[in-house]
């Protein structure tokens, strides 16, 4: 669905004065303005122009062009095209909004943001398959993934100054709340599939008690109890409202329109200049326990594989081994490499 939110509405109204001629008639006759929408663009009339509507059972999975069509009671003049073909419809599952603060973000990423942009879009292809579906499972809108893109750019050694880490930027207090192990050998904030559970679990109680996906984003940026203070102060939960108060933080200000600038470029990046992406493979693993005291460097070197590959399969093992007073932990290794590892244990008793 499509909101608009309280910047950048304005309406035209009906022009005055003397009926124009010529040259200039035609020239006031194509103004278009151009919105996103569930199923991708689609044209807004600011003038007279007549849009000609096309029947969804004729549009294809891939998008073709959309033209401008010229009323048939007007001069005939060539079509004109609104937009290059793009993959596939958008399709969004939060309510999407845009106005002049989404605009500025969507600028940002294809000007000064354009390097890491394309960075956090080729990494999403390992990770979004994976927290879509976490969020898909515990019935939560699975656009909420680009929580994760906009926090740490799909980055497990993300760091920020409030010492939030990992995928989803947790503080130690948060994490440990919803079943993250934090300590000095393990940090499981860096585990993208253990701390995308917990992030689920966190959005889906703030959801519970905002009733609103633009306030539970919100509200993971700047904390629930906040939050309900300044709703409860200026007596709304209109996001856009807030947002506007001197004393929301700024931060959060930018929250939803970065968010949804992300979103908009994400599903159709071709669109908006990012093009000859190299997106990086899903990671392909099994699950092993192995004991305490398991260092993964020599367990890289009984493998003859890149200890960096191994280190980057497990980064919540900030020391680089499994501490010896843990009886047993769960590591990722290569696909199709578990009857090596059973070996090297073996060795090692």
């Amino acid at each position: 669905m499509i909101e608009m939110g309280l910047t950048n509405q304005k309406s035209m109204g009906p022009l005055r004065g003397a009926r124009p001629k010529g040259p200039l008639r035609k020239a006031l006759s194509f103004s278009v303005v151009l919105a996103f929408s569930t199923h991708g663009l689609f044209a807004h009339a600011a003038t007279s122009v007549k849009i000609e509507p096309i029947p969804l059972k004729k549009v294809a999975p891939r998008l073709s062009k959309k033209t401008i069509v010229v009323p048939k009671n007007r001069v005939r003049t060539p079509t004109k095209t609104l937009y290059s073909p793009v993959d596939r419809r958008p399709f969004f599952d939060i309510p999407v909004t845009y106005n002049s603060k989404v605009k500025f973000w969507i600028r940002h990423f294809q000007g000064s943001g354009h390097k890491w942009f394309r960075k956090w879009l080729e990494r999403s292809n390992a990770y979004l398959p994976l927290m879509k579906n976490t969020l898909a499972e515990r019935k939560l809108p699975q656009d909420l993934a680009y929580v994760a893109m906009i926090e740490s750019g799909f980055s497990a050694h993300a760091t920020s100054t409030a010492s939030a880490v990992g995928y989803w930027q947790f503080i130690k207090s948060t994490g440990k709340r919803y079943g993250l192990k934090i300590d000095w050998w393990i940090d499981e904030r860096r585990d993208h599939q253990k701390s995308t559970v917990a992030a689920a679990r966190y959005l889906g109680d703030l959801y519970k008690i905002f009733g609103s996906w633009y306030l539970t984003a919100a509200a993971y940026n700047m904390g629930e109890g906040r939050l309900g203070r300044l709703i409860k102060k200026h007596g709304t939960k209109n996001y856009w409202v807030l947002s506007q108060k001197s004393d929301f933080p700024k931060e959060t200000k930018e929250y939803i329109p970065k968010l949804l600038a992300a979103m908009m470029i994400s599903k159709a990046p071709k669109l908006y200049g990012f093009k000859d992406l190299s997106p990086k493979d899903p990671y392909s693993y099994d699950y092993f326990f192995v004991p305490g005291g398991t260092d993964l460097m020599n367990l890289a070197s009984y493998l003859d594989i890149d200890h960096d590959r191994l280190s980057k399969l497990n980064p919540e093992l900030l020391k680089g081994f499994v501490p010896s007073f843990i009886r047993s932990h769960r590591i990722r290794i290569p696909k199709g490499f578990s009857p090596r590892v059973t070996n090297y244990l073996r060795a090692q008793l």
